[in-house]
C-alpha cells in the first residue's frame, strides 16, 4: 500500500530547487506544492522544475492558480486567458467548455495536476479580491456559466476546485489583508451566494472546495475555514459533499483569527479540512509542520486527495499544439477578446 498523502501544501521561492526545498519536499506531512509566477520563466524551465520535484517526491500533488485575467501564474508560452467575466460576455456554453478544456489541458501537458479553479463567487465590482474573477454577479448565472467550464476541465482530465465557499462576493474586504464579516443569516447565504456550490455539488461536478476566510457572524463565531459547523454540518452534511476541502492560504490575514501558524493548521484540520495551504512564508510552513508532528494523515483525506491527481488525455505540449480543439479555441480567444 502506498503511503498516505500528507495534509500540508507548501511552495518554493525560485525557479529551481534548493537543498532546503528538497529536504522539505521529503517531509512526510507535505502532500502538495503550489506554484507562483516567480517559479516560472518559460515552459522548458517549468518542466525541468516539475521533473526535479517529482524525482524527490513522485507522489506529490502539483497545483497552481491559473484562472485567467489577473490571476494567471503562467503567462508567456501559455495561452493568455481573459478574466472570466470578460469571457462570459462573449462566450456561449460551448466556448466556455472549450476554454475550460484548454486551461486544464495546457497545465496537464506540463505536469501540473490541477488549478485552483473555477471561482464560484458571485460578484461584479463589489468585492476587492473577487471582481472580474467571478463569472457574473448573479449566483444563478454563475451556476449556468461555470458548469460547462468545469465539464471542459474534466474532459481534459483535471479535477475542479470551487472557491470560496459559501461565497466571497458579498463582502467588500480582501481577506488577504483582513478578516471580512458578513451579517446575513444562514438561509439568506444559502439562497444566494452558496447557490453555485449547491448546484455543482448536486450535479457531481465539484471535486474540491476552498472555503472563504470570512466570518458569518449570525451563523458561527469561527471563519468558514475553521468552522466545524460550516464544513461538517453544512458542506459535508446538508450538501453531501465528499470531495477535498482545502483551506485557503493560512498565511492570509483573514486566517489570523485562529492565532499563529500552529493554531491555524490545527483549527483547519479540526474543522474538517483535508489539506492546509501555507504560501509565501517558509517560517510559517515550518511552524505548521512542527505543530502537526504528532498528526497521523487520515486515510479518508488521502483518498480524496488522490482524486485530484491529473489524468491527462493529451500528455505533451507537441501533442497539444497538434490538437484541432486547442488551435480553434486559441483562434477564437484571439479574435473575440
Amino acid at each position: 500500500m502506498s503511503a498516505l498523502l500528507g495534509p500540508v501544501m507548501i511552495d518554493i521561492e525560485g525557479q529551481e530547487l534548493t537543498g532546503e526545498d528538497r529536504e522539505l519536499l521529503r517531509h512526510p506531512l507535505v502532500g502538495a506544492l503550489i506554484f507562483f509566477a516567480r517559479n516560472f520563466r518559460d515552459r522548458a524551465q517549468l518542466q525541468e522544475l516539475v521533473a526535479a520535484i517529482r524525482e524527490e517526491r513522485p507522489d506529490i500533488l502539483l497545483a497552481v492558480d491559473q484562472e485567467g485575467g489577473r490571476v494567471q501564474r503562467f503567462r508567456d508560452e501559455f495561452t493568455r486567458l481573459p478574466s472570466m467575466q470578460a469571457l462570459c460576455a462573449k462566450a456561449d456554453k460551448e466556448r466556455l467548455q472549450d476554454v475550460g478544456w484548454l486551461l486544464a489541458a495546457e497545465l496537464l501537458a506540463v505536469g501540473i495536476d490541477f488549478s485552483f479553479a473555477p471561482v464560484l463567487d458571485a460578484d461584479d465590482q463589489h468585492c476587492r479580491i473577487v471582481g472580474d474573477r467571478s463569472f457574473c454577479a448573479d449566483p444563478a448565472g454563475v451556476s449556468a456559466r461555470v458548469r460547462p467550464f468545469m465539464r471542459g476541465m474534466h474532459e481534459a482530465g483535471m479535477a475542479t476546485t470551487g472557491k470560496h465557499f459559501p461565497g466571497h462576493g458579498h463582502v467588500l474586504e480582501d481577506s488577504h489583508e483582513e478578516l471580512p464579516e458578513d451579517e446575513r443569516e444562514l438561509e439568506a447565504v444559502m439562497a444566494s451566494d452558496a447557490l453555485p456550490f449547491i448546484e455543482c455539488i448536486a450535479a457531481g461536478e465539484l471535486d474540491a472546495v476552498m472555503p472563504a476566510h470570512i466570518r458569518f457572524v449570525q451563523v458561527d463565531s469561527q471563519p468558514v475555514g475553521f468552522s466545524r459547523y460550516w464544513l461538517q454540518e453544512i458542506l459535508r452534511g446538508r450538501l453531501g459533499f465528499d470531495g477535498v476541502i482545502f483551506s485557503d492560504d493560512l498565511s492570509m490575514e483573514g486566517a489570523g483569527a485562529a492565532g499563529g501558524y500552529g493554531d491555524r493548521i490545527r483549527a483547519a484540520m479540526d474543522a474538517g479540512c483535508d489539506m492546509g495551504v501555507v504560501c509565501n512564508n517558509r517560517a510559517g510552513a515550518l511552524e505548521t509542520l512542527e505543530a502537526l508532528k504528532d498528526f497521523t494523515p487520515r486515510q479518508q483525506s488521502s483518498d480524496r486527495l488522490q482524486r485530484m491527481r491529473g489524468r491527462p488525455g493529451i500528455k505533451s505540449w507537441a501533442e497539444l499544439e497538434a490538437s484541432e480543439r486547442w488551435q480553434s479555441t486559441r483562434s477564437w480567444l484571439a479574435s473575440a477578446l
